[in-house]
């Protein structure tokens, strides 16, 4: 309870800016993919780290460029259909938008982070209901990579923040 309080007051103390210019939904599912998202890309990371994730995501939502929902941005990418099963499909591995979910490994959360996991849904739906009034220290940004890759598409974009692990870029003509 302690960890939920404190994720609070970080969301609490970072307010005061003009809202952002779309809705974010606040749905149970919403937030199950948003912490899914955060848990994976930056779980050994500090909250900063986690609020840059859910902003890159938040981003997005709002970039006409991608699509309209949280889950569908997490999930962005190609897909393939199952050789057993015709009417289920798979990410195409390694094709993702977010690495972590067509990497072939298992998304099921390691029993030794369950505590964790929660936290960061607790964050994940305090971010969803806070969104409008946070400043978003990433200045827009809609990507992100690890600092120890260097991706071709980093060249087309513009840095906007390094934390921790990860390197935040927009796009140049940030709509």
């Amino acid at each position: 309870m302690k960890k939920a309080l404190i994720s609070l007051s970080l969301l609490v103390g970072i307010t005061m800016c003009a809202p952002a210019h779309a809705q974010l939904e606040e749905s149970a599912e919403s937030v199950k993919c948003l912490a899914d998202n955060i848990y994976w890309e930056a779980r050994n990371q500090s909250r900063l780290s986690h609020m840059a994730i859910a902003f890159v995501v938040k981003n997005r939502v709002i970039d006409k460029r991608f699509p309209n929902t949280i889950c569908e941005v997490i999930y962005q990418g190609p897909t393939r259909k199952s050789w057993k099963n015709p009417s289920i499909s798979y990410p195409v591995r390694n094709r993702c938008q977010f690495s972590w979910y067509c990497d072939g490994k298992s998304d099921e959360i390691p029993e030794k982070d369950k505590e964790l996991y929660e936290d960061i849904k607790f964050f994940a739906s305090a971010f969803l209901v806070k969104h409008k009034y946070l400043i978003d220290f990433t200045e827009g940004a809609t990507h992100y990579h690890a600092y120890y890759v260097k991706p071709a598409w980093a060249k087309t974009k513009i840095r906007t923040a390094k934390i921790e692990d990860h390197i935040f870029y927009r796009w140049e003509d940030a709509n």
